[in-house]
């Protein structure tokens, strides 16, 4: 099977039952951007600091399959063919506050805001993050023209505060110093 369809050579795109959109129509520009957060998640359980701790591993795959599935839906305009897609994993909202309340209280208190970095899983965690409220942006702007199927808002705002708190799990974990922000005013 070839990867290439040359369809997409005029600036457009196939949504998932078969309309076609500008490539940077605002709802390409959302699912694009869960997209790239997927990636940058990919990036996040594979590496050092990371790849180690099997039971993240695979919780964060579980976010990963999550996120494509949101995808899917902001793909899919057909109301047709939402039926064939797996349902959005509301109930994981719930998991997440859960985990990051579990997690909370192994940590210190938070009483400066947080300069992203120290080891690159950190970092990865932070990137994750950023794309995470990009992601959450660009469906809300969506949103503001276009009908968002319920749940994907509050998932991806949960899941944003996850990778803070994943962030700030490593920081433990691989006994790096947080790094504070100070103003240098």
């Amino acid at each position: 099977m070839r990867i290439y369809t040359r369809t997409g050579d005029d600036g457009t795109t196939s949504l998932f039952g078969g309309q076609r959109l500008n490539k940077d129509d605002m709802r390409i520009e959302a699912y694009g951007t869960l997209d790239e957060l997927n990636a940058a998640m990919g990036a996040l359980c594979s590496s050092d600091g990371f790849i180690n701790d099997a039971s993240g591993v695979t919780w964060l795959q579980k976010l990963q399959s999550d996120v494509f599935t949101l995808g899917s839906h902001l793909a899919t305009t057909d109301e047709a063919m939402v039926k064939h897609l797996p349902a959005i994993p509301v109930g994981r909202i719930q998991e997440m506050e859960d985990w990051m309340d579990t997690v909370n209280q192994s940590l210190p208190d938070l009483k400066n805001f947080l300069l992203p970095g120290g080891h690159p899983a950190i970092s990865a965690c932070h990137i994750c993050r950023v794309t995470c409220r990009r992601a959450e942006r660009r469906v809300i702007t969506l949103a503001r023209d276009a009908e968002v199927p319920e749940g994907i808002l509050p998932y991806l705002n949960r899941l944003s505060d996850v990778f803070f708190m994943w962030s700030r799990q490593l920081h433990t974990a691989l006994n790096v110093d947080e790094i504070p922000w100070k103003s240098e005013n």
